[in-house]
């Protein structure tokens, strides 16, 4: 089992970055794949992107190519999102998630993860 907690999230401009963190507690944390979803209001909560157990595979949301850059720290427990180029329609609630179900690829449906953090506040005023 893995607790995750979020931090980072805020209030920024448009074309501003952010920086989110993930910090998880428990013993098999490079067992399980990591993802960042959102939820942005009124609307479902959707993926934005993945990362491999290893690290070596990262799978993107189209909304967020190029702009957004997943990346994990097995030693350090935690995984990051680094958010450029911020828009207002990043506007969300973002979760992080980890999931054991599927090893050979990220996968990107809310019901292949187990775990999930609280949620941290993202905000983009244009």
């Amino acid at each position: 089992q893995v607790q995750l907690v979020e931090s980072g999230g805020g209030l920024v401009q448009a074309g501003d970055s952010l920086r989110l963190s993930c910090a998880a507690s428990g013993r098999t944390f490079s067992s399980y794949t990591l993802a960042w979803f959102r939820q942005p209001p009124g609307k479902e909560r959707e993926f934005v992107v993945g990362i491999s157990r290893s690290g070596g595979s990262t799978y993107y949301a189209d909304s967020v190519k190029g702009r957004f850059t997943i990346s994990r720290d097995n030693a350090k427990m935690t995984v990051y999102l680094q958010m450029n180029s911020l828009k207002p329609e990043d506007t969300a609630v973002y979760y992080c998630a980890a999931g054991s179900r599927v090893s050979n690829y990220v996968p990107s449906p809310v019901a292949d993860y187990d775990y999930w953090g609280q949620g941290t506040q993202v905000t983009v005023s244009s």
